[in-house]
């Protein structure tokens, strides 16, 4: 236990939350789910244990995000589930209150900065540091930032797209839209509904997106049977729906995080815009897995388009490495 007494990172996310102990790695990764009784306000289950519940909780119990777009949406639930996180990776208690250094967002308001920092600090920890999840991203996908070149990182996360241009340590410039993963799944969430008048939960959404699911037509040829309540009858159906149907649903958003990627590119010195070129974009979180994403981007602005080779664990990887290194970014 004693090793809480040095330092924590966290990758707080809107769909999951990562955890690394420096001189551990990562420890801890699980959904960013609060469970509630609604009439008491008790919290019944976080994390793996509260995903099990969204979609299956009686009227009493709601299963909550509280973090939406990568922000705070409920300071309470944030704290709490910080709180178990902590607890989980050190034991129930521990005798040292450890530095942690938190993800954000790039775009994020000097509000929502300090409410993180202050639902940190009251989970338990000692002192708080903020890093910026481009930074973090592109540390955890091995790209050496502290070289005088230009790199761009792309973060697909669940609530927020991160898109930085990284020279020297430093965001050249850079741009956050909230538009990400969970914006794919509603997509397809109401896509089926129009089409098939059929409501289906957001588990069901993601597993459509990850299973068939493409960012532009033609990446793929699948279909999947998925099962649902029909709105007319209120009974359960099953239909199958195929990859073209999902692209059409996700376009828009797809669409967004494109011209995110272009707007920073337009406004890039023309130095760093070779050395991109040269290096290529790379993309990290789960939003990347969308298949066919990273050619796209490719194909829309012409420069070479990789995902990393962790991406779901990139922005976790990176705190920890500035952890290790003990800078601030």
């Amino acid at each position: 236990m004693f090793w809480m007494s040095t330092s924590v990172g966290i990758d707080l996310g809107t769909a999951n939350s990562l955890v690394y102990v420096k001189g551990k790695g990562i420890v801890l990764r699980e959904p960013s789910v609060v469970a509630i009784d609604r009439n008491t306000d008790e919290v019944l289950a976080i994390g793996e244990d509260a995903q099990k519940m969204i979609g299956r909780t009686p009227g009493n119990i709601v299963a909550i995000r509280p973090l939406r777009d990568g922000v705070i949406s409920n300071f309470s639930m944030t704290e709490a589930m910080v709180r178990y996180f902590l607890n989980k990776v050190a034991g129930k208690s521990f005798f040292f209150r450890p530095r942690v250094m938190v993800c954000v967002p790039t775009e994020i308001t000097i509000v929502e900065r300090r409410a993180i920092q202050e639902a940190t600090e009251q989970a338990g920890a000692k002192k708080v540091d903020l890093i910026e999840e481009p930074i973090a991203a592109a540390l955890g996908a091995g790209i050496d930032i502290s070289e005088p070149v230009g790199s761009m990182v792309v973060d697909i996360g669940g609530g927020t797209c991160d898109v930085a241009v990284i020279s020297l340590g430093g965001i050249v410039n850079g741009q956050s839209i909230r538009v990400a993963g969970n914006k794919f799944d509603t997509d397809i969430e109401t896509s089926i509904k129009r089409n098939h008048s059929l409501m289906i939960g957001e588990r069901t959404a993601e597993n459509i997106k990850m299973t068939i699911g493409a960012a532009y037509s033609g990446a793929r040829k699948l279909e999947m049977e998925i099962r649902g309540r029909d709105i007319v009858t209120g009974m359960p159906k099953n239909i199958t729906v195929e990859t073209e149907e999902i692209v059409k649903a996700v376009t828009e958003s797809v669409s967004k995080i494109v011209g995110c990627i272009r707007k920073v590119l337009d406004v890039t010195p023309p130095e760093l815009s070779a050395d991109i070129f040269d290096r290529g974009i790379i993309l990290t979180g789960g939003g990347a897995l969308l298949y066919g994403l990273d050619e796209l981007i490719r194909r829309e602005t012409g420069i070479p388009t990789a995902i990393a080779d962790d991406p779901l664990s990139c922005v976790a990887i990176g705190t920890g490495k500035a952890l290790e290194s003990g800078q601030n970014f």
